[in-house]
C-alpha cells in the first residue's frame, strides 16, 4: 500500500548568499494510513518547518511532497491542502471572537469543504465531551479545552493526514494525556498522524520516532 504522506529530497534554505543555512537538507519521509509518527530533535532544528512544507503551510526549494497521491505544490497545493490535511498547532490558533463550536465550523466553511462537515464537527464536539463549553469563548476555556476543540476542527473536513505542532507543550499533564489520547484514536481511524514533540510521554505513544539532525531525518 501507497504511503499517505510521501516526502522526497526536500531542501528548505533560510537567508541569502554567506547568511544562508540550510535547514533542511534532502529529507525524505513515508508516513501510512493509520500511523502515528513523532519527530524530536533539538530546539531550531527544522522540525516546525518540516510540518509546515509536509501540510503545504511553506514551499521548498527543492523536493516533493505528496498527500494521499496528490502533489502538494503548485496551484492545486490549496485545493490539497483544504481536502487532505489538518494541522494543529502548539498555540491553539482559536478565534477569540468566535465560540467553541464557530471555530470547529470554520473549515466546514472554506471552498472544497466536504459534504456533512456541518453535520461531523455536531459529532466531534460531542464525541470530545465538549458539548457543555461548545457556547463558550475560547479565552474562558481551559487551555486541554480549547486544545480538543483545535484537534477537532482540523479533522472536521475528515483529512487524510493530521499534521500536529507539539500538541501538549502548553497543557498540563492531565490534558496532555486527553489529547495525545486523542491523537491516538485518530490515528486509529486510518489517518496518517505526523507530530512534532520534545515530550517523552508522546514519543512513547508513537508507532515510529525519528530525529531531524543536521538536515536529514533518521530512526531515533
Amino acid at each position: 500500500m501507497d504511503p499517505v504522506v510521501r516526502a522526497r529530497g526536500l531542501v528548505k534554505d533560510y537567508g541569502r548568499g554567506r547568511a544562508a543555512r540550510r535547514i533542511l537538507d534532502g529529507v525524505d519521509l513515508d508516513v501510512a494510513a493509520g500511523e502515528l509518527v513523532a519527530v524530536v530533535g533539538r530546539s531550531g532544528c527544522g522540525k516546525s518547518t518540516l510540518l509546515h512544507l509536509l501540510g503545504g503551510l511553506d514551499t521548498s526549494d527543492a523536493g516533493t511532497v505528496e498527500i494521499a497521491g496528490e502533489r502538494l505544490d503548485g496551484r492545486r497545493a490549496d485545493a490539497v491542502r483544504r481536502r487532505r490535511v489538518g494541522f494543529v498547532f502548539q498555540a491553539f490558533h482559536l478565534v477569540p471572537e468566535l465560540t467553541g463550536a464557530e471555530n470547529v465550523l470554520l473549515a466546514a466553511r472554506l471552498p472544497g469543504a466536504r459534504p456533512g462537515a456541518r453535520e461531523r464537527a455536531r459529532a466531534l464536539v460531542t464525541r470530545l465531551g465538549l458539548d457543555e463549553v461548545a457556547g463558550g469563548l475560547p479565552h474562558e476555556l481551559s487551555g486541554g479545552e480549547q486544545q480538543r476543540l483545535a484537534v477537532a476542527r482540523a479533522v472536521v473536513n475528515d483529512p487524510a493526514v493530521l499534521l500536529a505542532d507539539e500538541p501538549t507543550g502548553n497543557l498540563d499533564e492531565a490534558s496532555g494525556a486527553v489529547v495525545l489520547d486523542l491523537l491516538r484514536e485518530l490515528a486509529g481511524d486510518g489517518r496518517a498522524v505526523v507530530v512534532v514533540t520534545h515530550e517523552r510521554t508522546v514519543t512513547a505513544r508513537a508507532d515510529r520516532v525519528v530525529t531531524l539532525r543536521e538536515g536529514r531525518l533518521a530512526a531515533a
